[in-house]
């Protein structure tokens, strides 16, 4: 996490007694952002800002550099578990917020020495991660397997299949995922049957696109992994609106939801309970500003606070919507290029953005 200034940490501190208190924490608000600015919590803000869920990653192979003797146990010393998700869930706790956890990256050991975003040669070794952390971490009922492995640079292997036949090939990488998702679904259910597994994890477009990606998921057996929820990116440079249509084949921004969600019905997605899956939407970004380096467009803060109240309101009427998580409490420090991603409900110094107001009423 990068440091602000101490006068930062202290003019946050003191907007925090003035602000106005909120409804309180609402499961269908999900946050990313900071534990801690300067050794101050960020919690209080995101209680005020009405979050119910407050989100984390967490790197297999950063946690076992080393292959576990034991692994499903957590107290296996070839685990080295990061402190700040004790912290995160004991101040979660305090304001009843709960604590999203998303597991992904491989170690050398479990995939042939390649590198950590290629998957595990057994997808059972991180089943066995899964199950450790969950006994390691109790407090976390939401567990994400994988961030958007519809995306080369995320997961491999995978290759490009955006036309509407895949080959074999191409449906190497989804079915590579089924099975760790599946997996790790069943580990995680043996460790609490209350853990809520999220799986798909796709974004809008990507090498796979979502309708190709959710159609390629199978398990050897032919039938479709196990998940509770399904999770979906929804970025977009359009105004959130059910209304519209696709922009182009298989793709899904927060206007494509419904069809999203009809796509997962077409193929036969559905909870343990027989129900259609409904959506996580983990991550909603809208950059503000100026050009940045990752986005190709970017919004004046007025409109991004209109976005993100179309988006909101969205999450509220559509019933298929379990969540709607925003990417990030802060702006990106500056950069010397001028390029940093202004996608906060926060100015990089602390000062609330339209958004931030929106986000808090919604």
């Amino acid at each position: 996490m990068q440091r602000k200034t101490t006068m930062l940490a202290a003019l946050v501190a003191t907007a925090l007694l003035v602000a106005p208190a909120s409804a309180g924490a609402d499961r269908h608000k999900a946050i990313w952002g900071p534990l801690e600015v300067n050794g101050v919590s960020q919690f209080p803000i995101y209680k005020r800002l009405g979050v119910g869920i407050y989100q984390m990653s967490m790197s297999w192979a950063d946690v076992a550099p080393t292959q576990p003797a034991n692994p499903r146990n957590p107290s296996d010393p070839a685990y080295a578990w990061p402190p700040d998700i004790d912290r995160a869930i004991v101040a979660a706790r305090r304001r009843g917020i709960q604590v999203s956890l998303l597991l992904s990256r491989t170690p050398g050991w479990a995939n042939g020495g390649r590198s950590s975003i290629w998957a595990p040669n057994d997808p059972a070794d991180f089943a066995d991660f899964a199950a450790a952390a969950s006994r390691r971490f109790p407090g976390v009922r939401y567990w994400m397997i994988w961030g958007e492995p519809s995306k080369a640079d995320r997961f491999q292997p995978l290759a490009r299949a955006d036309g509407r036949r895949l080959s074999a090939r191409q449906r190497r990488g989804p079915r590579r995922y089924a099975r760790i998702l599946d997996s790790s679904y069943a580990a995680l259910k043996k460790v609490d049957r209350r853990d809520l597994v999220i799986g798909g994890n796709t974004w809008t477009a990507g090498e796979v696109v979502p309708l190709n990606f959710i159609r390629a998921m199978r398990l050897p057996n032919g039938r479709r992994p196990r998940m509770d929820l399904y999770g979906h990116n929804p970025f977009g440079a359009r105004l959130p609106d059910l209304r519209e249509g696709p922009l182009s084949y298989g793709t899904a921004d927060f206007s494509d939801l419904d069809t999203l969600a009809r796509w997962l019905d077409r193929y036969g997605y559905r909870d343990a309970r027989r129900r259609p899956l409904k959506l996580f939407l983990s991550e909603l970004t809208l950059p503000t500003d100026h050009e940045n380096h990752e986005f190709n467009f970017w919004l004046t803060r007025e409109t991004q606070a209109r976005w993100l109240g179309a988006a909101l309101r969205i999450a509220r009427r559509f019933k298929r919507i379990y969540t709607l998580g925003y990417l990030g409490l802060y702006d990106e420090a500056p950069r010397a290029d001028g390029l940093e991603i202004n996608r906060g409900l926060l100015t990089w110094s602390g000062a609330k953005k339209p958004a931030y107001y929106t986000f808090m009423r919604g």
